[in-house]
């Protein structure tokens, strides 16, 4: 997995700036006044700070943006970054200075004169996000010795240090979380297959977690036959991966249940040959349940949470399904198979009921890069959201927007399963181009019980980016480990008593 930054709070050592190496920043408010740490840099740059905080360029500057100082004179650090940041900013703001660093100084080591900033925790965090880099399939050129795609530590010097310290630590975890997830989006099919994802999730049995992988035979014998015929046209085995963490007392579990379809041709209906290559992508919800169940499992939640994926890889195929075939789901309803390439609500549904039928989940929320046609509503910026359940959907609303993770709620209504009728069957697995978002949740919701509480949301459009967003570059986001692990921080954690 790849390793975030190593970030170290430090007592406030004004004598050790001039020696400091790579990149150093203040914080200066929106009226230019310099704290202790900033004055002191100012001196040692024969006031190029001030001035730069006198400077039109600093007074067109938001909160949470920054101005930068290349080689300044009295220091070894090659640049001096400003940031515009007041003394309760939005932590949104926060992270996004942070981030904002982590682009300035590339490599170098960062440091930061954070002094009793309140939001260094989130300044800390944005830099980390930010710093990720994914480059295992690339062969370095710098020959022996450390990884040259290492990160340089970051080192925050705090006037409470080992308070600073403790406020970050869950940060931290949540960090390892969202680089795991990037990681698994990111990876090439022919690495991650269905055999390789689940050994990976196997490792998190180390922070505790219990990992249970049910075969084909396992899934064969639960009736999970609207999964496995998504992947019987693959040479890869299909599987479904429990994790369990029990961190909690004796209530039942937060289900998370995430789509992991490793690589999706659209099997017998193929997709466009343009851009097939970004279907690698198309587990991001099995990596972002994978992300979570890491952050929580790392900082040791006080909660019970279990996560389950459903793994498969839809190829085209002399066995493969075909359009006009009825399968028969776990909970025994018939689906018609009208878009072989509508095939990751076809892994939901087995999925989604035996979570039901083995956890009876105080709540259930399912992760999925389910429909380009989410992406048309909603672009890059959103994921949908949909729900049976109105206080448990704006609880995850205020953790989304906690975390600063686009999110927007969409309807659900019996209107939209008249566009699910089938002829032969007691229901199609597509409605046509209407509303498509929509019909795929309205499909799902047919199985999910009366009483469990349920979400889904649709990441398509945010699981994974062309272009770099504030917090990630581009490629794969980890959108929702923050989200998730905050709403799970909220909701379902015991108190110390």
């Amino acid at each position: 997995m790849t390793t975030p930054a190593t970030v170290n709070f430090a007592p406030t050592d004004l004598d050790a700036l001039a020696s400091a190496e790579g990149v150093i920043a203040c914080i200066v408010p929106e009226g230019g006044k310099l704290g202790t740490e900033a004055r002191r840099l100012n001196r040692l740059t024969k006031g190029a700070v001030q001035r730069a905080v006198e400077s039109e360029a600093f007074g067109k500057l938001s909160d949470g943006d920054m101005l930068d100082l290349g080689f300044p004179a009295g220091l070894a650090a090659s640049a001096v970054a400003i940031l515009r940041l007041g003394p309760r900013p939005d932590p949104k703001d926060a992270r996004k200075a942070g981030a904002a660093l982590a682009r300035l100084r590339a490599k170098r080591p960062l440091t930061i004169l954070g002094g009793g900033h309140r939001r260094l925790t989130d300044i800390a965090l944005g830099a980390t996000l930010r710093g990720y880099a994914f480059d295992a399939h690339k062969t370095s050129k710098d020959g022996e010795g450390d990884d040259p795609s290492a990160p340089a530590p970051i080192t925050v010097m705090a006037t409470k240090p080992e308070e600073a310290e403790a406020a970050f630590a869950d940060a931290r975890a949540v960090a390892e979380g969202v680089f795991l997830t990037r990681d698994l989006v990111n990876e090439p099919a022919n690495v991650l297959t269905t055999t390789e994802f689940a050994e990976r999730l196997k490792k998190l049995g180390e922070l505790g977690v219990e990992v249970e992988v049910l075969d084909e035979a396992e899934l064969e014998r639960l009736g999970m036959r609207t999964l496995l015929a998504v992947g019987q046209g693959s040479e890869s085995p299909s599987y479904v991966v429990v994790m369990r963490w029990n961190g909690g007392g004796e209530e039942n579990p937060l289900a998370l249940v995430g789509k992991g379809v490793v690589f999706d041709t659209g099997g017998i209906s193929l997709k466009p040959a343009a851009g097939m290559e970004d279907m690698t992508m198309d587990m991001g919800g099995a990596g972002t349940v994978a992300g979570v169940m890491h952050a929580i499992a790392a900082r040791k939640a006080r909660a019970n949470v279990v996560g389950l994926v459903g793994l498969v890889e839809n190829m085209p195929d002399g066995r493969a399904q075909r359009p006009g075939d009825v399968v028969t789901s776990m909970k025994g309803d018939t689906v018609e198979v009208i878009n072989t390439d509508a095939e990751g609500r076809l892994v939901l549904c087995d999925v989604m009921w035996y979570t039901q039928e083995r956890f009876e989940p105080a709540g259930m929320i399912d992760l999925a890069t389910l429909t380009g046609a989410i992406i048309i509503g909603l672009g890059h910026e959103n994921a949908g959201v949909f729900s049976n359940h109105d206080a448990f959907a704006d609880a995850f609303l205020a953790a989304a927007k906690n975390a600063g993770e686009g999110a927007w709620r969409m309807p659900l209504g019996k209107g939209y399963d008249e566009m699910l009728k089938s002829r032969v069957a007691d229901v199609k697995n597509v409605g046509g181009r209407p509303a498509g978002s929509i019909t795929a949740a309205q499909f799902l919701k047919r199985f999910v019980k009366d009483e469990t509480p349920w979400i889904h949301l649709d990441i398509a459009g945010v699981a994974s980016l062309k272009s770099a967003s504030d917090l990630a570059p581009a490629g794969a986001t980890g959108w929702g480990v923050r989200a998730l692990d905050r709403l799970i921080r909220d909701g379902y954690e015991k108190g110390d008593g």
